[in-house]
């Protein structure tokens, strides 16, 4: 299948200060490339004027959509809802801070094409570009949380949690439909659910440069994260736990 329709999906929170740079480099990509898209982006109840900031350009840019809701819930929610939205051939989400370059869209649906539903980037491929690295604690912290999925959950991919993930439109309803957790961990368990319907997925390398301002802070959220592994442990020992 040759994907000619795309959705992007953004979640955002407090991006204020660069939305509006990210929708200029989505758009300018976009328009040259497909002749069908959207990009949805869902303010995950943001304190500042990232949802005015969007609202304006939805105003006067039929492509891109704003969903918007308030309190703050977390990433995986705000993802939820944009995949679940989305209404195009291929659908992706990425992060607001362009931390993957947009270009890297091509790739990804290149494995759409050759029959791959699910296509995550993964940092830890041997033939990822790292421009600028995350602190020493971060990827130290980031390998022990990979470690655990393998450990704990079974899944077998070197990195489960770089945000920019493609899905057939099929492949993301019947995935995120049936997805529950709201946070840090949604990665997983998208992935875990993805795996027991029996999806193939495909880890692609990724240039992929740190951005500041990260919303996560992995020390804060150790427990919330152990919570959600063992969670997700029980889940997938559960008869009909992705039903």
């Amino acid at each position: 299948m040759d994907f000619q329709s795309v959705s992007v999906v953004i979640p955002a929170y407090n991006e204020a200060e660069r939305i509006e740079s990210t929708l200029d480099q989505l758009l300018n990509y976009l328009e040259k490339n497909f002749p069908r898209f959207e990009i949805i982006v869902v303010d995950d109840g943001s304190s500042d004027d990232t949802a005015a900031k969007v609202k304006r350009f939805a105003e006067t840019n039929p492509h891109i959509a704003l969903i918007s809701y308030s309190p703050n819930r977390g990433k995986g929610l705000a993802v939820r809802q944009g995949m679940l939205r989305a209404a195009n051939d291929a659908v992706l989400f990425t992060d607001a801070d362009l931390s993957t370059p947009v270009e890297e869209i091509e790739m990804a649906l290149g494995e759409l094409a050759r029959g791959f539903p699910v296509v995550i980037a993964s940092r830890r491929h041997p033939d990822s570009t790292i421009a600028s690295r995350q602190s020493r604690v971060r990827e130290i912290i980031g390998r022990i949380f990979n470690a655990l999925v393998r450990l704990v959950i079974g899944l077998p991919y070197k990195d489960t949690q770089c945000g920019f993930k493609c899905f057939t439109r099929s492949a993301a309803k019947e995935v995120f439909g049936r997805a529950r957790i709201d946070t840090f961990s949604f990665d997983v368990e998208v992935l875990l659910i993805a795996k027991t319907l029996g999806y193939a997925i495909k880890e692609i390398p990724v240039r992929w440069t740190n951005a500041p301002g990260s919303k996560v802070r992995p020390l804060r959220d150790a427990l919330t994260i152990l919570s959600e592994l063992l969670t997700l442990y029980r889940a997938k020992f559960r008869r009909g736990s992705c039903s």
